[in-house]
């Protein structure tokens, strides 16, 4: 889409009114918050003033943002309160991001990522469990494990095929209330005999479904996960919504016949193309990398204990493998898996650059924890802290927007 059509798009939308900044912060909210659709209309009116409060004074804690203490403790009784909850806070960002889809043309990528939010509590059974760290030894040189408390979300992002974030299309949070380490279970039962349904890991299959429900196109929809989202049920269930995804994979698959994997099918595919890519390492240098490129298409077949329940996919692999091993940083070598078409070099590198936008979640979620500073709530429940959050999901998308919006439209006015 050409960028001033991005400008007319959202100016209007994101306009300041001269008036004092918080009633100004307030009224740029309004039309993302205009779907929200609270039990009591009292509901609806605190949580445009609580929102404007958090947006006009970012990063501050609820007493600070609210100014003053009957600010602050109608602010504590809006997220305590049991008829509110995420899905009705972020229901008007929902409608929004759909309706800014609805306004663009072309593929847009859907981002999924999990991330966690961390917090010191004297109990943790209030909030819930992340995992156990180690704190040291004790005398007998046997570590010593502290529980971790914290909240998870799992989130997923619509961006332009440029970069620019529409919005959420779904989240989901939860919380556990015992860690059970995944390598103890590993030796009491295989992980691939165990039904989707029955793990976390089912929160990527239940995204894919809600995003491409609320927007309504899944031919457009080209969902795009990390190796964590290398799920055989999520390359089905995207098949069968006739959406496309985008997965870097981390699991050798049976492929073909079942005679080879699909790491020895693609040790003998030729390499089509040499590419060249900016790379930044954690210092923030950038380097040239150049990457050879593969692509095959080939049939992939279930896990061996599901082959019953899941049919064999025709899928295209795509490889990009760094030709030289850098000192300062890991070697890039990634093997991304779709049903997108791949028929020719500069498709097979196009879909490498929509792999790479996936780091576009990241930010989104790195605001939420340095911008609104999401893990400094001092909030006692999950109930309660996960109601801010979504919140604040609003608020970072905005910051987010801005600064994309920014790049991509440099002379636009501000």
């Amino acid at each position: 889409m050409p960028r001033q059509k991005w400008v007319e798009l959202f100016q209007d939308a994101w306009r300041f009114p001269s008036a004092s900044p918080t009633s100004g912060t307030a009224a740029v909210l309004d039309k993302e918050l205009a779907g929200c659709r609270f039990c009591d209309p009292r509901l609806d009116r605190r949580f445009r003033r609580l929102a404007g409060q958090l947006a006009s004074r970012l990063g501050q804690t609820i007493p600070l943002a609210c100014q003053d203490w009957t600010n602050t403790k109608a602010a504590y009784r809006f997220l305590s309160n049991g008829r509110v909850n995420e899905s009705a806070i972020l229901a008007g960002h929902f409608q929004a991001t759909q309706e800014r889809f609805a306004a663009t043309d072309g593929p847009i990528l859907v981002l999924h990522d999990t991330t966690e939010f961390t917090y010191t509590r004297e109990s943790v059974h209030a909030i819930g469990v992340l995992h156990k760290s180690s704190v040291g030894r004790g005398e007998a040189g046997q570590p010593r494990l502290h529980t971790v408390c914290g909240i998870l979300m799992h989130s997923s992002l619509a961006v332009t095929v440029e970069g620019l974030p529409l919005g959420l299309a779904a989240i989901k949070f939860w919380t556990r209330s015992k860690f059970k380490g995944t390598n103890a279970l590993k030796r009491k039962i295989n992980p691939t005999r165990v039904p989707i349904e029955a793990k976390q890991s089912v929160r990527w299959l239940e995204n894919v479904q809600r995003s491409t429900a609320l927007l309504g196109e899944p031919a457009r929809c080209i969902h795009i996960g990390d190796r964590e989202s290398d799920i055989y049920e999520l390359f089905c269930t995207a098949q069968a919504s006739g959406t496309k995804f985008l997965v870097r994979t981390c699991v050798d698959r049976l492929a073909e016949e079942g005679q080879h994997t699909i790491a020895a099918v693609m040790r003998r595919v030729k390499v089509k193309t040499v590419h060249q890519v900016e790379v930044r390492d954690v210092k923030g240098v950038v380097s040239e990398a150049t990457l050879r490129v593969k692509y095959h298409r080939l049939r992939v077949l279930p896990p061996i204990g599901k082959q019953k329940q899941y049919p064999p996919l025709i899928l295209t692999v795509i490889q990009a493998q760094e030709t030289s091993t850098p000192r300062w940083r890991e070697k890039i070598d990634w093997k991304p898996i779709t049903n997108l078409p791949v028929r020719s070099r500069k498709e097979a590198v196009e879909k490498l650059a929509w792999y790479a936008m996936r780091w576009k979640i990241e930010t989104f979620h790195k605001i939420l924890k340095s911008g609104c500073r999401a893990e400094a709530s001092k909030l006692r429940a999950a109930e309660r802290i996960v109601n801010l959050i979504a919140v604040f999901c609003i608020l970072s998308w905005r910051i987010f927007w801005m600064t994309m919006m920014n790049r991509a439209a440099p002379t636009a006015s501000p």
